[in-house]
């Protein structure tokens, strides 16, 4: 190379020896048979720490940085491994940082404090402050807090207030009463009785409840909790697809016939099945090879059929669910509740009203 690209080589050399400063240059003599003796770099050597933050630009990040881990290690020993752990992520939340070991603080002395975020009363912080960093506060909240302190049930950003102990925005269950005469308001308060058909209520209170019907229908689509037929003691609830925990609250239930009704696909009895995790003697409504097949004019496409084994599903559930994963009636095949003919409905909320 030094025979074809000399001059190359030179301007290479003189490149690198002006940037000696940021570096120690170790040369070598090499004795070429044309050339002669010739001094080339052999080596580089960065010396120091400050040599090599200066090299890559980024002396003045790692003089934040230091700053960073001497403030929490005053403040918060435990909390320097994750700054250890992840450099480049407390560089990111310098700025922000000495408000979130204030938080830290703040839960430390009041382990679970059972309040919603926004009554947490700290100088310089607010609500939505907590709210947009509870994924690195749950990451530093489980280095400092006791076990106790912790519901490692609950996790992710949806579960941060459940861990650690904070009042989450409550659940709300919306339902009607479909039986004009099971009015469950003061009437001076609802002189309407079409008025009181639709209640939403938090979970809590729902579980209070212990309503005089026999039937309860849930519904996944809005449109057929609005329109469910008028039937005798009963009732409809406007599902929440797989969230049946908050339903689960109100043993009640349990006493009750539970119909639930969604799509006729792969995800519907799934859903099913889960529903019955909870109540398993619940029935399933209109969720049959009759009404799939009377129904070929509103077929639709599922994007992502489930698959996996469903415990819980009866024997004709069981067969219909196998032929809608196999694609044996048709590839991928969804029936959605909301295109279920409104006779055909009523004709089978008829049926569950003669049964009772």
């Amino acid at each position: 190379q030094l025979t074809e690209h000399f001059h190359e080589v030179r301007r290479w050399i003189a490149e690198l020896d002006r940037g000696a400063k940021q570096y120690r240059l170790v040369m070598r003599t090499i004795n070429h048979r044309i050339l002669g003796a010739n001094s080339v770099p052999a080596e580089i050597w960065i010396d120091t720490l400050d040599d090599a933050l200066a090299f890559i630009g980024r002396t003045r990040d790692a003089q934040r940085f230091a700053v960073l881990v001497q403030h929490t290690a005053t403040s918060q020993p435990r909390l320097v491994s994750w700054l250890a752990r992840k450099p480049l992520a407390g560089l990111e939340l310098s700025d922000e940082w000495p408000r979130l070991l204030l938080i830290v603080q703040w839960l430390q002395n009041n382990p679970r404090p059972g309040i919603y975020l926004r009554q947490v009363d700290i100088p310089g912080v607010h609500s939505k402050f907590i709210e947009t960093h509870r994924s690195v506060l749950a990451e530093l909240f489980d280095l400092v807090m006791p076990e106790a302190a912790v519901d490692t049930s609950a996790r992710g950003v949806a579960g941060f207030c459940k861990r650690y102990g904070f009042r989450d925005k409550p659940v709300r269950i919306r339902f009607r009463i479909l039986d004009a005469h099971l009015g469950i308001l003061a009437s001076r308060y609802m002189p309407s009785a079409e008025a009181e058909l639709d209640i939403t209520l938090t979970g809590d209170a729902f579980a209070l409840l212990d309503l005089p019907v026999k039937n309860v229908f849930i519904t996944e689509n809005e449109i057929n909790f609005l329109t469910f037929p008028v039937v005798a003691e009963s009732m409809v609830i406007f599902g929440a697809g797989y969230g049946f925990d908050i339903l689960a609250q109100a043993t009640w239930l349990q006493r009750k016939e539970l119909y639930y009704w969604g799509d006729i696909d792969t995800h519907g009895f799934a859903i099913l099945d889960q529903f019955r995790s909870h109540f398993p003697a619940a029935h399933s409504f209109l969720m049959d090879r009759s009404t799939l097949l009377a129904h070929s004019h509103s077929w639709g496409n599922e994007p992502k059929p489930e698959s996996r084994k469903l415990s819980r599903l009866l024997p004709e559930e069981q067969a219909l669910y196998a032929d809608l994963c196999k694609g044996r009636i048709d590839s991928n095949l969804r029936l959605e509740q909301e295109h279920i003919g409104y006779e055909w409905v009523a004709q089978a909320v008829n049926n569950v009203s003669d049964n009772s």
